[in-house]
């Protein structure tokens, strides 16, 4: 709702004053004054009043408008769906905590020919083997995109992901796996696995070389920052040199669960 401010500026000639003269009335308003007479018994004198009232208004402020990265040139979104995904191949897959975690995290690496040019920050679906409790075939699950669009081999015909094995007793004390984590970090080379995407436009990595850039994470959490990290450090563009500042923060349970220790990964 809109505010009202009201300023008014009043002129009260003194008694000895009998009249005010066209000119005071110019410069006490903008517009043809409304002039007053009152008496006055006592002193038996009149006085005349000017008075002037203007209003504004004010709209209330309006937020910052919120850039987005929507319309981003070049970014392609949903190339494959899942009625017809797209079927890679598994190239590697390799557990890249220690025996002692608490818990497994994979690192794998799948075949694309090409065909999901996506950006760093952005995400794929798999849809996992099998069929669900009611016979129909499992939904696909979203992963953070752990490569940079080059991909790990370098020929930009790769995705990479960085998967929890999800593992937990429940309530009854029953033994649950969940499904698509346990059907990526079970995968063997050379396996078929079916991929939809590439999604998101909201977390790409910035453009501008001289960015400083602040990362947190936990655990798998650091998937999209690797694929930032590996542009930005180990590879050679001749359109891009990174010169900004580059923070990561990652926390995990222990020091057995620190992920990408080799650099190789």
């Amino acid at each position: 709702m809109a505010s009202a401010a009201v300023t008014a500026a009043v002129s009260l000639p003194s008694s000895k004053s009998p009249s005010i003269s066209p000119a005071s009335l110019d410069r006490i308003s903008f517009h043809k004054p409304c002039l007053y007479s009152r008496s006055n018994a006592t002193a038996k004198a009149r006085r005349l009043v000017a008075v002037r009232a203007q209003v504004t208004t004010e709209a209330p402020a309006k937020p910052a408008k919120k850039i987005s990265k929507k319309n981003d040139e070049g970014v392609v979104t949903n190339k494959y769906k899942p009625k017809e995904p797209y079927v890679g191949t598994c190239l590697l897959n390799t557990k890249i905590t220690a025996d002692d975690a608490p818990g497994e995290t994979w690192h794998m690496v799948f075949s694309t020919e090409g065909e999901i040019p996506y950006r760093e920050g952005q995400s794929i679906g798999v849809i996992p083997d099998g069929i669900d409790k009611n016979g129909k075939p499992h939904k696909l699950r979203l992963y953070s995109i752990a490569s940079s669009a080059l991909g790990d081999l370098g020929d930009s015909k790769t995705v990479s992901l960085c998967v929890k094995r999800l593992v937990y007793t429940n309530d009854q004390g029953e033994i649950v796996k969940g499904v698509c984590s346990n059907f990526l970090c079970d995968l063997k080379p050379g396996a078929d696995v079916k991929m939809t995407g590439p999604v998101g436009k909201e977390m790409l990595m910035p453009k501008d070389p001289n960015a400083t850039i602040i990362m947190l994470a936990t655990g798998t959490g650091i998937a999209p920052f690797r694929s930032f990290l590996w542009k930005m450090f180990f590879e050679k563009h001749d359109d891009y040199k990174f010169n900004g500042l580059s923070w990561l923060f990652l926390g995990v349970p222990t020091t057995s669960s620190l992920l990408y220790k080799d650099v190789s990964l």
